[in-house]
């Protein structure tokens, strides 16, 4: 029954993972199974050859707690695999239903996150400070237009799946700000083995990497590491603002308009500028829906 709780966390952290501007991290936060997928991801490293001479295959996959990593990436990989279509049909067709349920998620995590601080310190505000900075900027950069080559799907791997597993960045986020997003999406999509395989190495090769440094961090600066993590969920909640409109547009390589430059409006000037409703009964629904949703995953992670 764990393994299968894991397996449905896993789906809850690839689910966020398909969207722009939400992490599967702070996910994997609230569902209580953070420090245990890092510290798990951290034994994959050369001493496990010793572990391996020593103790066998059994010894080795246990000292990883290879079943619970089995079952959480099973659950993160088929959660990709089958909302992918689904959150792609979404975010065209119901943008500001989806929007405001992402808003309201990253809006009770930060409350989830602060929770976790044990004292308050001016060096600690600014740790959030800084996060927000950085995050604000990330936000506001152009995109930029990396062709999808071998090496630049690699690269693309890598640096998404360290977004991925900090709460507040999202991988998916970051694969759009370097111009990934559209062709990795339509390999899932499309299942193309050879670019999916490129990126789930970069994936690997920036997993086991990153999670030493942030597994370092969280245990010798707890309370600072979460405040700047604080601060980057902070920073993009204007990213994910349900009400927007499009100043340019650009073409991806599957030769569709997405939106490029935007910028933020209220209900009230969405409306005037659109001539149609800004759904705002149903865009608070939704984010009082994502507040319960992280409330009642926050009690089931405590179990």
């Amino acid at each position: 029954m764990n393994y299968f709780t894991n397996f449905l966390k896993g789906m809850a952290m690839g689910a966020a993972d398909v969207v722009p501007g939400v992490s599967g991290g702070t996910i994997a936060f609230i569902t209580g199974v953070y420090d245990t997928l890092l510290e798990s991801i951290r034994r994959i490293n050369p001493s496990l050859i010793g572990i391996l001479r020593n103790q066998g295959i059994k010894g080795a996959f246990a000292h990883i707690n290879g079943l619970f990593l089995i079952s959480l990436f099973a659950g993160i990989f088929t959660s990709i695999l089958t909302l992918a279509k689904l959150i792609s049909w979404l975010l065209v067709t119901h943008p500001v239903p989806l929007w405001s349920f992402f808003f309201g998620l990253i809006l009770v995590s930060v409350w989830h996150m602060l929770k976790q601080i044990t004292s308050f310190s001016i060096l600690k505000w600014s740790s959030l400070l800084i996060g927000i900075g950085i995050a604000f900027m990330i936000t506001v950069l152009n995109p930029l237009h990396l062709e999808p080559t071998g090496v630049n799907i690699v690269m693309a791997g890598a640096i998404a799946i360290c977004a991925m597993i900090l709460p507040g960045i999202s991988g998916s986020f970051i694969l759009l700000l370097i111009g990934m997003y559209a062709p990795v999406l339509a390999a899932v999509k499309g299942f193309q083995i050879n670019t999916l395989a490129l990126f789930m190495f970069g994936c690997i090769a920036g997993l086991l990497s990153f999670s030493h440094l942030l597994s370092w961090l969280l245990k010798r600066y707890r309370d600072m590491t979460f405040m700047f993590l604080v601060g980057l969920m902070l920073g993009t909640l204007p990213k994910i603002w349900p009400w927007k409109e499009t100043i340019t547009w650009r073409t991806n390589s599957s030769g569709e308009q997405v939106p490029l430059l935007q910028h933020n409006l209220t209900p009230s000037a969405f409306e005037s500028l659109f001539h149609t409703s800004s759904q705002l009964p149903l865009a608070i629904a939704m984010m009082l829906l994502a507040i319960g949703l992280v409330l009642t995953l926050e009690r089931f992670g405590k179990h």
